[in-house]
């Protein structure tokens, strides 16, 4: 049956439902004020879903402390299914919903388990998820059923979520941002009058008719509710005039309305109303003990359900949510203590102690220490769990009924670490100033600071961030020795990415600051060698650095794998391309994205990501590079993350896109500047330069080397030297070129990898004439022909033809020439291989055309499900490393057969995917 006034609604349910039986999934928000009617498009949703299994589940504002009670209630009729899942995934999902222990999981994870349930129980049949109230879900539900509807594209699966507008700070406001939305309007004049004829029988005078019709504004519950809380007594007055409601807002209106249907109830039953609000499961078994320790009988609910607002079967249920939330409201603090506290005593400690231990705090008055110890070890549980949120909540409220100062401030400090890992920066540097009030001993005071300081560090990236870190670093020295180390190279790491920016403290100082770390324990950690390594570096230079970066890498490399390995890998990742060490970075960065992906670290995979990317561009492997760019603007767009600009302009600068780089280099200057990280600015100035040495536009190269250079940055400004030297020589500036020489050559020789050395050997010969100049090129292309990196291999190429060509050597010049030519277009390294192309013809060579790529036509996303097709691997393989159900998975394969005209993974194994 067509809702009254919504037909436009319905019809884009209706649209979203039929996308669904066919195969393409979809989500839709609805959302609006209370009483619009978005509960009753989900019942049109489930009333013109035939063929679907409809699951549902109502979000409850006081189940919010919860960690996954949502998607608990979601997955349940599903998980004789959890078998089917790959191991991660079935080990998350069930952690997270208490089927097992072990670690916690990582939230995207448990979002990809819950959506490869659900696209194996729409396999089956198309499959409905409607999500009621969806701003009261506990955080880790909304965020994992946010990420589910940003992923799922072919699983026969429909979710429609309804959520109430405003709600601000609700897990619901940021957990669907940027998903479809539906906005229901206010019914017209004609529907508003019907349905206001149909709750009032009555006739009503046209003033007063009028009247209520502009006071409810076109919401059906106010018409509804409002004429209903009017009889019997009141429906006279409504028809002479008398009695009409007071002017506030529609919502407000109508909750006041179920308020005062309740007031004319008997006591006892206004007290097992009390504790049916209170309860947030609707277990009528529950609330049936906990009225019995009430001393209030079963008959008593019979008032309340003859009045419409409360309805007793298998579960309990409230006509509306505002009818819960205006009984709870209206009662006094005493009565809901004494509901609170006999839904504790009716709640089974064993099966439930988490229910039983909120229900506890909630009945104190003032200050319990056996209820904030309660609370703590749900706290523990949600944490194991995976419920960061949950966890912070259960701590905040332990933390207000601690009796003890102390007890109170430590509390509040565990309960902000909480909500800082739960990515609420606000809400956690409020905890910290309750904590901060103290008292605290020595170790928590210092805890303080380094909380304080990571906050900041989240927030802002740089600024004063260090000096934060080293105060922190300095109080907990003679405190917790380990904890002061990595808080001294959480210093560092903030110095590096502030770069020249830094405020109060440049990065000499705070390396400084750091000799002075405690002494690390024996054997050292991998923190410890990488903290140690970096402090040398700085302090004492590139040279005296070499040996604590080679004892860096050789222990990240060493590690088994483990938990620790992923917070600071990227800087081991970094200082392995600092020592031009092409090995040790590709294998950190194979390392690096695989434990990302074995955890499902999705916050951490997009850095993993970018890194084997420039791995890969160094390698000349740019058609792979655009495919981690489209996995990676896939997972940011899935988790809601910001996007991740470096990769995208580097790709562009290495396909000589000078427009595409331009942009993409003004908006990251300016987004780095904004947020106080230099370093983020001297990334695009390096990208920048190859752009401009490619395109031959050696002024602009140079000019942005040198910018490089002089930030200091642990990579990228030994990088810039090649760069400079090559646009220095190019623009007619010796001096500058044979000064950074002189730097760039003591450091290959610390270095002495291959790739070091080839470099060196090209600047050297760029500098260089006759015999010496034809030495060095020779040198670099030996040493780099043994090394990973073939876009430096090619370049060296193309210099080396361009002074053949140059010294009268067309012969040489072309072989040369067309070697670097050939090489740098099947790289896709379009900006060289035009000026490869320019010398070759200026040498009296024609440059060959390009040769038709089998994979033309697909994009980069699907280029990348080719080629993970072609190396046999399965679609629940591919889908879980792309974060994509099996489902997808094979509907982009078969738009890939399509596209390339076969018809089996057989034959797509023998086709060539190179750029």
């Amino acid at each position: 049956m067509q809702l009254l006034g919504r037909s436009t609604e319905c019809a884009t349910v209706d649209q979203l439902l039929a996308r669904a039986r066919d195969g393409r999934s979809g989500a839709l928000v609805v959302h609006g004020e209370a009483g619009i009617g978005k509960t009753a498009l989900l019942e049109h949703a489930r009333g013109a879903a035939s063929g679907f299994r409809v699951l549902q589940v109502t979000g409850v504002e006081a189940e919010m402390p919860f960690a996954f009670a949502a998607l608990h209630q979601l997955c349940a009729p599903l998980l004789d299914q959890l078998a089917t899942l790959p191991d991660p995934q079935r080990t998350a999902l069930g952690v997270a919903l208490g089927q097992t222990t072990g670690n916690p999981p990582d939230r995207f994870l448990v979002g990809l388990a819950t959506l490869g349930l659900l696209a194996e129980a729409a396999a089956e049949q198309p499959l409905l998820c409607l999500v009621d109230d969806a701003q009261w879900l506990d955080p880790a539900s909304a965020q994992t059923l946010g990420f589910v509807a940003r992923r799922a594209e072919a699983e026969h699966l429909a979710l429609i979520l309804a959520r109430r507008d405003p709600a601000p700070g609700t897990a619901g406001t940021e957990a669907f941002t940027g998903l479809p939305h539906l906005l229901p309007t206010r019914l017209g004049d004609a529907a508003a009058r019907t349905l206001l004829a149909e709750a009032v029988p009555a006739p009503l005078d046209e003033r007063v008719h009028d009247r209520i019709l502009a006071e409810a504004r076109g919401n059906p519950l106010a018409l509804r509710e409002l004429a209903r809380g009017s009889r019997p007594v009141r429906t006279a007055a409504l028809a002479a005039g008398f009695g009409l409601p007071d002017a506030v807002s529609v919502p407000d209106r109508v909750e006041e309305s179920f308020r005062q249907r309740s007031e004319s109830l008997p006591a006892a039953t206004r007290l097992l109303l009390l504790t049916a609000a209170a309860d947030p499961t609707g277990d009528t078994a529950l609330l049936l003990r906990a009225a019995a320790h009430l001393g209030v009988g079963a008959d008593a609910a019979a008032p309340a359900e003859e009045a419409g607002l409360l309805e007793i079967g298998t579960q309990v249920r409230f006509p509306h949510p505002l009818a819960r939330s205006a009984v709870y409201r209206a009662a006094a603090p005493p009565d809901r203590r004494r509901a609170h506290q006999a839904l504790a005593a009716a709640t089974d400690p064993r099966t439930e102690p988490d229910r039983r231990a909120w229900h506890h705090a909630q009945s104190v008055l003032g200050t319990d220490e056996t209820a904030a110890v309660e609370l703590e070890r749900s706290a523990d549980r949600a944490r194991t769990r995976g419920g960061l949120s949950s966890a912070a909540a259960f701590l905040e409220r332990a933390a207000d009924l601690s009796p003890e100062p102390s007890g109170r401030a430590r509390r509040a400090l565990a309960a902000a670490a909480a909500t800082h890992e739960a990515g609420d920066p606000e809400a956690a540097s409020n905890l910290l100033a309750v904590a901060a009030a103290g008292p605290l001993d020595a170790l928590h005071a210092a805890r303080v600071d380094l909380l304080r300081a990571q906050v900041a560090f989240h927030v802002t990236r740089g600024n004063d961030v260090p000096g934060m870190l080293l105060t922190a670093a300095e109080r907990l020295a003679p405190l917790d020795a380990a904890l002061s180390r990595e808080a001294y190279l959480q210093a560092l790491e903030a110095s590096i990415m502030a770069g020249a920016r830094t405020c109060g403290r440049g990065i000499g100082e705070v390396a400084e600051a750091a000799r002075r770390a405690p002494a690390p324990p024996a054997p050292p950690r991998p923190v410890d060698v990488l903290l140690d390594g970096l402090v040398t570096y700085y302090l004492h230079g590139y040279d005296a650095g070499v040996p604590g970066f080679r004892r860096t890498l050789e222990t990240f490399l060493g590690m088994a794998p483990g938990a620790g390995d992923l917070r600071w890998l990227w800087l081991s990742c970094h200082i392995a391309m600092a020592l031009w060490d092409d090995a040790a970075a590709e294998a950190l960065a194979d390392r690096h994205l695989r434990l990302a992906r074995d955890a499902g670290a999705l916050a951490t995979l997009p850095f993993a990501l970018t890194f084997h990317a420039t791995v890969l561009a160094n390698a000349g492997e740019l058609t792979r590079v655009s495919e981690l760019i489209a996995e990676t603007d896939a997972i940011t767009r899935a988790t809601g993350a910001a996007p991740l600009p470096h990769t995208r302009l580097m790709l562009a600068a290495w396909r000589g896109r000078r427009a595409e780089a331009s942009t993409l280099h003004t908006a990251a200057v300016q987004d780095g500047n904004e947020r106080g990280e230099g370093t983020a600015v001297t990334i695009a100035n390096s990208n920048l330069a190859v752009l401009h040495n490619g395109l031959g536009g050696y002024a602009a190269a140079l000019d942005a080397a040198e910018r490089v250079w002089a930030s200091g940055e642990l990579v990228h400004s030994t990088k810039a030297l090649p760069e400079l030297i090559e646009a220095a020589v190019r623009s007619g500036a010796p001096d500058r070129a044979a000064a950074a020489l002189a730097e760039l050559s003591p450091r290959a020789r610390a270095s002495g990898t291959p790739w070091a050395l080839g470099l060196e050997a090209r600047s050297r010969a760029l500098t260089s004439a006759g015999p010496a100049a034809e030495a060095g090129y020779r040198e670099a292309i030996e040493h780099l022909g043994h090394t990973r990196m073939a876009a430096h291999l090619a370049r060296a190429h193309l210099v080396y033809g361009e002074w053949l060509r140059r010294e009268n050597r067309r012969r040489d010049a072309r072989e040369q020439l067309r070697t670097a030519h050939d090489q740098l277009t099947a790289m896709g390294a379009d900006g060289f291989a035009a000026r490869a192309a320019r010398e070759l013809r200026a040498a009296g060579d024609q440059p060959r055309e390009r040769s038709h790529r089998p994979a033309t036509g697909l994009t980069e996303h699907e280029l990348h499900i080719a080629r993970l097709v072609a190396t046999g691997a399965t679609s629940k393989e591919i889908g879980a490393q792309l974060f994509l159900s099996p489902r997808t998975i094979e509907a982009h394969l078969r738009n890939i057969f399509r596209k390339l005209g076969i018809t089996s993974r057989h034959e797509l194994r023998t086709m060539q995917l190179s750029s």
